[in-house]
């Protein structure tokens, strides 16, 4: 008998047909992950993620146009990032943006807004907060998406073909979004359950229609 049936009780054919399958590689936890913003962002909606997904064992990459130092609206910053030029899309497992004014001088970036369409495309998670859908609207990636957002700027999503959800956290396929600083514990909940797994299959409107609408026999 092997240690494998000692332990197991079982032999080696009946382990193998109650394997656990293994996870898809694009569910694995990746290590590296992105942080876009700029001068003028909202302290709290930048340090609350970086922190968070830092003690959760992420290595935080902060992007701005240029590198280098950037401040915020209420005067706190980093001094070293990196410049959007020096990064791809590919490295990254989740892209997350602030809000506050940044997202505003962001979308007037072309090589920000290439960054931004590259990473949609992977189908990796997008987290963005308060005025951060901004970027989202000028990167053409909002056309029948559920987003929160900054209640002033839902004007703007619709505008661009998306829905306006006033909620703490709405997450509709890889969009991951939420209003306010307010709304950062549930958004960072949101954004991990996802980098470790726990994916939304449907859109809000598709669980509530399962939870609430009759479905034919």
């Amino acid at each position: 008998m092997t240690i494998l049936e000692k332990l197991t009780g079982m032999d080696k054919q009946q382990k193998d047909n109650h394997a656990v399958a293994p996870i898809p590689e694009r569910l694995m936890k990746l290590e590296r992950v992105a942080i876009i913003t700029a001068d003028d962002t909202q302290d709290l909606e930048f340090f609350y993620p970086y922190y968070r997904l830092t003690e959760e064992g992420y290595t935080v990459d902060v992007i701005t146009p240029e590198g280098g130092s950037f401040e915020g609206k209420h005067g706190l910053g980093l001094n070293d990032t990196k410049s959007i030029s020096d990064v791809l899309p590919q490295n990254y497992a989740l892209l997350y943006i602030p809000g506050g004014k940044a997202p505003a001088t962001l979308r007037k970036n072309m090589e920000v807004l290439n960054f931004v369409k590259e990473f949609a495309a992977s189908g990796k998670p997008i987290a963005a907060i308060c005025h951060g859908p901004q970027l989202l609207i000028s990167a053409g990636l909002v056309k029948n998406k559920q987003m929160a957002a900054w209640p002033e700027i839902a004007g703007e999503i619709e505008e661009a073909g998306g829905i306006f959800i006033n909620e703490a956290l709405v997450e509709d396929g890889q969009f991951i979004t939420s209003r306010k600083p307010g709304d950062l514990h549930r958004h960072l909940y949101g954004v991990l359950q996802y980098l470790q797994g726990n994916i939304p299959n449907e859109s809000r409107v598709e669980r509530l229609e399962r939870k609430y609408i009759k479905q034919p026999a």
